[in-house]
């Protein structure tokens, strides 16, 4: 974890102290329902949530103390715990394995994450919304290959940008749910030395459901639909970051991050305003979707159980949730400063001469009695003129100085074919399909 790129509410996730306070409501809640059973004294589970009631600081350097003897970090935990509520404590982990606690604690970890990620979703799609409705009839050119094509609006490319992370956040309350089970089965998984309603007891404590068979370990393709799914949430920020830095491009130039004052560009360029944060935001992209691999690779474990995924899971836990947490706050920030200039937009879109009505006049000649194959050759022949010149010369004026499209089309037809308000006749119908 990089502290330039961390929030504090999503690191405070995985501080160490966190991580035990969660290991300790595992063994308490356990040590409870494990009293009504009969299977340890009822006080030992109120020994335990009595001194939990004390609001006890979690002393991490005592327990690493103890663990650098142990070598095992559950029983420097379990031992520390003893050294504190007493002889009670000996009852706590009755059948239960190391993975009992740390699969659920990740869970857990994972599951408080996600809501923090949904919350940022949130966020970024309100921003992603006011920016589409207050340029939904801003016109802009589309382009494919980076080429002119055929108009667009602004608004519409910020609606495709909002269905897009409205399908991200979907995909994120169903990783969350896959991921949000609970495992106390014992050694194998077999429930031989806990009863099956402890976990169901623990699982409903901690807001979660039991895993239906867990051999010794939650199952990890849990965990790789997990961060498989934060790899695509960070596939579409960068998806939008790019066409920022596109169109902050100096030749386009019709948006660009917001600058802001005594900002500095470049330490050697006075003019430069670069788009650093949606650069950033590239960046932190790649390194999100590199630890989608390593959860899938985490899939595979020998027999009943092995700690390969461990050390993975110390990594990628971390890191994969607190970076997208932070690159959805600044995707949000710059979605909601994104300064837009109409009036380079539409300069762009006259640049050529009136090209991006080139398919119009196709179909009208169609529509005339041409073929499409001829049609096309006519069109295509004076967009190409018009093409070499680099906009200096008029589509419209050149078809209508062409004999062979003037005998099919008149002048007056032609010049409604170069109508920009004909390629927004269903923005109201888009924006219905993706903001109801």
């Amino acid at each position: 974890m990089v502290p330039r790129y961390a929030r504090p509410a999503m690191s405070a996730i995985w501080e160490p102290e966190a991580r035990y306070r969660i290991w300790f409501e595992i063994e308490a809640h356990a040590a409870v329902k494990m009293g009504e059973l009969g299977v340890v004294p009822e006080s030992a589970g109120k020994a335990l949530w009595d001194w939990w009631a004390k609001n006890p600081a979690i002393d991490v350097a005592a327990i690493d103390a103890i663990e650098a003897v142990t070598k095992h970090d559950v029983i420097a935990f379990l031992d520390w715990v003893a050294q504190q509520v007493g002889p009670e404590a000996r009852f706590m982990h009755q059948g239960m394995t190391s993975s009992d606690v740390l699969d659920t604690t990740l869970n857990v970890q994972l599951t408080r994450a996600a809501d923090i990620l949904l919350e940022d979703l949130d966020a970024l799609l309100a921003a992603i919304k006011r920016r589409a409705e207050e340029h939904k009839y801003t016109p802009t050119i589309g382009r494919s290959h980076g080429i002119h094509a055929e108009p667009v609006t602004f608004g519409l490319k910020m609606a495709q940008a909002y269905a897009e992370f409205s399908r991200a956040r979907a995909r994120l309350v169903a990783a969350r749910a896959e991921v949000a089970t609970c495992a106390i089965s014992g050694a194998v998984g077999t429930f031989a030395n806990v009863d099956p309603s402890v976990e169901a007891y623990v699982a409903g404590q901690l807001g979660l459901e039991v895993e239906p068979v867990s051999t010794q370990v939650i199952p990890r393709d849990r965990h790789a639909m997990y961060f498989a799914t934060l790899g695509v949430i960070a596939s579409s920020i960068e998806r939008l970051a790019i066409e920022v830095r596109h169109l902050q491009r100096t030749e386009v130039l019709e948006a660009e991050e917001y600058f802001s004052p005594g900002q500095k560009g470049s330490s050697a360029m006075p003019h430069k305003r670069n788009p650093v944060l949606t650069e950033n935001l590239t960046g932190q992209a790649r390194m999100i979707r590199s630890y989608a691999l390593p959860a899938m690779e985490n899939v595979a474990l020998w027999h009943e159980r092995d700690i390969s995924h461990s050390s993975v899971e110390r990594f990628i836990g971390p890191d994969a949730t607190i970076t997208l947490d932070f690159a959805l706050a600044r995707l949000t920030g710059v979605i909601d400063k994104l300064l837009v200039y109409p009036e380079r937009m539409q300069k762009n879109l006259d640049r050529m001469g009136g090209l991006v009505h080139s398919q119009r006049v196709l179909l009208a000649l169609t529509q005339a009695g041409l073929s499409r194959d001829e049609s096309y050759r006519l069109v295509q022949r004076n967009a190409m003129k018009v093409w070499e010149s680099d906009g200096q010369l008029s589509l419209v004026a050149l078809l209508k100085a062409d004999p062979d499209v003037s005998a099919a089309l008149t002048d007056a037809q032609l010049e409604e074919k170069f109508n920009l308000d004909y390629h927004f006749k269903e923005v109201d119908r888009i924006f219905d399909r993706v903001f109801g």
